[in-house]
């Protein structure tokens, strides 16, 4: 893409190994353009990995890859909080970024609640940005793009997938939902499950959470969401990664 190496940069980040601050300007412009493209809402086909929740677990964010499959070579549908309480919120939505400008047909990036400007000074990105870059500049950068990313996927017209989903919340409005737009299921992530996923109103409504011993303390474990050609769903679970008990 021009001259921005996102091969070696993806390498680089899979390393742990912070990108350059104008590096990551042009990644987040170039960023912008893509999902400037897209809808907001984006229509993709099985197969498909689904991650929830991430919230700056780098670590985790890469046993997901050992688990899930590396991209190319896997489709995957992230849903959103990316960033904040985690101690790698940077390095964990710098990769995310730059496989989503290598592989834009592969990797779609759902917008979530923390992909926001107030709740990102409040819940630590802003201040990760500043301690690892020495400015708010790089917290622009994102949070800037953070304004573009897309609101929700479906797959094969019949799973819908969101962050969070409504305000009204239940299974008599998921079933109502689901009948109007003559869908089977909603995906979404945003809670906590301590199995790593929850499914419920006979099977209308599925979370997936991939946040595994949340903010290092909560001793959860972690699902990614497999959805097959056919419609299957298969919630692959796993645990924290031992890297965070060494780098932690």
């Amino acid at each position: 893409m021009g001259g921005l190496d996102l091969d070696a940069c993806i390498s680089q980040l899979l390393q742990k190994q912070l990108l350059a601050e104008s590096l990551l300007k042009e990644i987040c412009e170039k960023t912008k353009e893509l999902l400037m493209r897209e809808s907001n809402v984006v229509h993709i086909s099985a197969p498909v990995t689904v991650v929830g929740d991430i919230h700056g677990q780098f670590y985790d964010l890469i046993e997901i890859f050992r688990i899930g499959g590396y991209c190319p070579h896997t489709n995957y549908l992230f849903l959103g909080d990316y960033v904040d309480r985690g101690l790698f919120s940077v390095e964990t939505i710098s990769l995310l970024t730059c496989l989503k400008l290598r592989y834009p047909e592969r990797v779609q990036l759902v917008r979530g609640n923390h992909e926001s400007r107030a709740v990102t000074q409040t819940y630590g990105f802003y201040t990760e940005c500043i301690r690892k870059y020495g400015s708010t500049n790089v917290w622009h950068y994102f949070t800037d793009m953070f304004d573009f990313l897309t609101l929700s996927v479906v797959i094969d017209n019949q799973i819908f997938c969101v962050h969070g989903a409504g305000y009204t919340f239940g299974g008599q409005v998921v079933r109502k939902f689901l009948e109007i737009n003559q869908m089977g299921h909603i995906l979404r992530a945003h809670q906590l499950c301590m199995e790593g996923f929850q499914v419920l109103y006979d099977d209308l409504l599925s979370t997936v959470w991939s946040a595994p011993n949340y903010c290092y303390r909560c001793g959860n474990m972690a699902s990614i969401l497999e959805v097959g050609v056919e419609g299957q769903r298969f919630f692959n679970v796993f645990e924290a990664a031992p890297e965070n008990d060494r780098d932690g």
